[in-house]
């Protein structure tokens, strides 16, 4: 998500413990079920077991439940891990479930694919792309370091998809696109859907979603409006 937010300071190091953290781990999902955004049990439990503190760079690691985004290493490239809020907001309107075979397109941190893991679980399969060789690294060494080492962590062109577990139940773009690519509409399974921020960067977009009824038949909707960093790649921003 974009750094439209005013983001605290950078602190020397990360002053809580890991008691501070769970606890506001908790509350942070106590407000996101006031909120309606986070309904589905699997997601519950994953956003209760999965530690956003460890995605987070340390210096900003003590802020890693405020509704904020935060940048991630990226060679001067704008980005980010996002608000917590966004994660229940994508997931929840994919319906994403146990078993699930899941295509994320644009791996950040790695949270995002870490939350995923949880939920479509032994059965299920992530792969996730990320086109920035730095946060590419950040992102593997996070999952790596927390045991998710079964998500397949692929550093390329997400606007291409990943035809060899082609085709994915879900699909999730992390980053605005001009429309969604046609790879990735080819890629999704009959009755998989797709969701994407659509519009231009640096612009309120329109979160969509989209269901797949046959070639080239969709059923889409607009969920939410949004603010994402543009999606580079062959299909995205040029």
């Amino acid at each position: 998500m974009s750094l439209g937010w005013p983001i605290p300071p950078p602190l020397p190091k990360s002053y809580k413990t890991k008691e501070q953290f769970k606890r506001e781990r908790e509350l942070m999902v106590k407000r996101l079920i006031r909120m309606g955004l986070l309904k589905s049990e699997r997601l519950i439990n994953a956003m209760l077991k999965v530690p956003r503190e460890e995605f987070i760079p340390e210096c900003y690691r003590d802020y890693a439940y405020y509704e904020l985004p935060f940048p991630l290493p990226g060679n001067g490239r704008n980005q980010t891990i996002s608000c917590p809020h966004s994660y229940p907001l994508f997931y929840e309107a994919i319906e994403l479930k146990f078993g699930d075979k899941v295509l994320e397109i644009g791996t950040g941190s790695g949270y995002g694919a870490a939350l995923a893991r949880e939920i479509v679980g032994e059965e299920g399969l992530v792969v996730t792309i990320e086109i920035n060789p730095a946060t590419y690294e950040y992102a593997k060494n996070n999952l790596l370091r927390l045991g998710y080492k079964d998500i397949i962590i692929v550093l390329g062109d997400g606007t291409l998809g990943y035809p060899k577990y082609a085709p994915y139940d879900k699909i999730v773009i992390t980053a605005a696109c001009p429309k969604i690519p046609k790879p990735l509409l080819n890629q999704l399974k009959i009755g998989g859907k797709i969701i994407a921020p659509i519009g231009r960067p640096n612009e309120i977009q329109k979160l969509t979603l989209a269901t797949k009824h046959g070639n080239d038949n969709y059923e889409v909707k607009v969920i939410d409006e949004v603010l994402y960093v543009p999606l580079i790649g062959k299909y995205g921003w040029k």
